[in-house]
Formats: structure tokens, C-alpha cells, sequence
């Protein structure tokens, strides 16, 4: 049987909306950086997972990410995906 093409909307903390699909991936959370650069402009970085453990994981690479490239703070933020008509 072939899977039922869907969308997924993640809503952040900062009342920001993102849509993903349509897919019939399995992705339950998303997970955003928003970066601060010494120079006083912003960078976003994003993706989806599969689970929240896999989401967390991200965590430690943004911690990196920051170091080598000089950011002077970021945010990380999870948000479970719900099914959207």
C-alpha cells in the first residue's frame, strides 16, 4: 500500500511557523539554530528527525559549530511536528 503523502508544521517558542511535506517520511520534531555573528546579523540553520533523542544530538555540534566559526551566541530550539491538512 503506498504511504499517504502529508504535512508536518513545527511552531517555535518565538511564535515562528514552518512547514514541511508533503512527505511520507516519519519525522516527528524539528530542531532550528539561530545564530548571532560578531557582526551583528543573524544566521538560521534547520532540519527534521525521526525522534527527540536524534533532535538532542544536535546540540553538540551547534556547541562546535559556534567555536570554530565565532558566533557570539546562538539558540537552539526542539519542536514536535504535528500533521497538517
Amino acid at each position: 500500500m503506498k504511504k499517504k503523502r502529508r504535512y508536518l508544521t513545527a511552531t517555535m517558542p518565538d511564535g515562528y511557523v514552518k512547514t514541511i511535506g508533503p512527505t511520507t517520511d516519519t519525522f516527528t520534531h524539528y530542531w532550528r539554530i539561530v545564530a548571532e555573528l560578531p557582526n551583528g546579523k543573524t544566521e538560521v540553520f534547520w532540519g527534521h528527525t525521526r525522534s527527540l533523542p536524534e533532535a538532542r544530538r544536535k546540540r553538540a555540534p551547534a556547541d562546535d559549530a559556534a567555536r570554530a566559526r565565532g558566533w557570539k551566541s546562538f539558540t537552539f530550539e526542539i519542536a514536535e511536528l504535528t500533521e497538517s491538512t
